[in-house]
């Protein structure tokens, strides 16, 4: 296998008039790649896969794919699927004529397109729909039969715009583990576009998180979450409490708290005022051992998510506003918790983030 990157992207650029949708995009994926771009709407993430796709031009760049480049060349050059958020199906066409619309154009023999289309079919979890019209089938099926006509030409890139955004959730869920295993059984190399952390955290080999026309991080799922590069990411991706602290005196303050900067990897070499980021689960509410960093509080609400609920509490010594920390529904009943119920917590400073 080649470690030169399947996709390159070399300072990609795209202006609207005075708007700078991207500045200077650099990234390179590898082939067999499962790659998300998330972030919120208007960061730029579908106008980088436009692009990649040829049907935006950019300002200024360029794009090689499989050692080849691309960046001038018309979508009908280029080598790749594309799946959309609204199927962009033909509706007065079969699912088998949708599947092999692309084999048609390619004029191939009619019994090598049955085969394919079969073949496509089985593999997208829906064999003998061949003769069904897109209005037929649900959302979810709509979808799949998308994703076929997609792998249809075999292509070397396999681009996903926001493919699951217009389906219910239970549907999105499964419709997520089964384009993940087809990638992994395919070995396509494959850019999602998605605003939705859940998607790019269960999906994606990397993840790239954009805002305002820059990549403010890339890395594993893990990496994004556990080590986020900025304040931005960090808030965007999972949930955080985003408490005001002061660095002073070799301490972190927060509120009538004082931690040892030894103990906040984070703290090194800063002082002045900081925003403390502390993911919930990075909150204990139990017993510790001595010299632990223990605060009270007390129940404010409680949100029921199912196995665990986000529970606010009142934390005087670390903070003027609600803190949420995950409690598991067996933990509160176990322990007679409710609103109003009086709790230790215990922080865990080696996980404070810093920005």
């Amino acid at each position: 296998m080649s470690d030169r990157p399947y996709l390159c992207l070399r300072r990609i650029s795209k202006n609207f008039g005075s708007f700078n949708a991207l500045r200077d995009i650099d990234l390179d994926i590898a082939s067999g790649e499962l790659v998300c771009f998330l972030g919120p709407s208007g960061c730029g993430k579908t106008t980088l896969l436009r692009i990649i796709a040829g049907l935006e031009v950019q300002t200024q760049g360029h794009i090689e794919q499989g050692g080849r480049d691309v960046s001038t060349l018309p979508p009908a050059d280029r080598d790749y699927g594309i799946v959309f958020q609204s199927y962009a199906l033909f509706p007065n066409l079969s699912v088998a004529d949708n599947v092999g619309y692309g084999l048609v154009n390619r004029r191939l023999p009619k019994p090598e397109i049955r085969q394919r289309v079969d073949e496509l079919l089985a593999l997208v979890g829906l064999p003998g729909s061949a003769a069904k019209f897109p209005s037929q089938l649900s959302g979810g099926q709509q979808q799949r039969i998308a994703l076929a006509r997609a792998l249809a030409m075999r292509p070397g890139l396999l681009l996903l715009d926001e493919p699951l955004s217009a389906l219910d959730a239970l549907e999105r869920v499964r419709l997520r583990q089964e384009i993940r295993s087809l990638q992994q059984h395919l070995g396509v190399t494959t850019i999602m576009v998605t605003h939705d952390q859940e998607e790019a955290l269960s999906m994606a080999d990397r993840i790239v998180v954009m805002n305002h026309g820059v990549i403010e991080q890339v890395g594993t799922p893990l990496e994004i979450y556990r080590e986020p590069a900025s304040g931005f990411v960090a808030d965007f991706v999972g949930r955080v409490n985003v408490l005001p602290g002061q660095l002073q005196g070799g301490a972190l303050k927060l509120g009538r708290l004082s931690i040892d900067c030894t103990r906040v990897p984070a703290a090194h070499n800063r002082s002045g005022a900081v925003k403390v980021y502390v993911r919930p689960e990075d909150i204990l509410v139990r017993a510790s051992e001595p010299g632990a960093l223990q605060v009270d509080a007390r129940i404010t609400k409680i949100e029921f998510l199912g196995a665990f609920c986000h529970v606010l509490v009142d934390a005087p010594d670390i903070s003027a506003s609600p803190v949420v920390v995950y409690l598991s529904l067996n933990y509160l009943a176990e322990q007679g918790l409710s609103l109003g119920s009086s709790i230790l917590l215990t922080l865990m400073p080696e996980r404070i983030k810093l920005y």
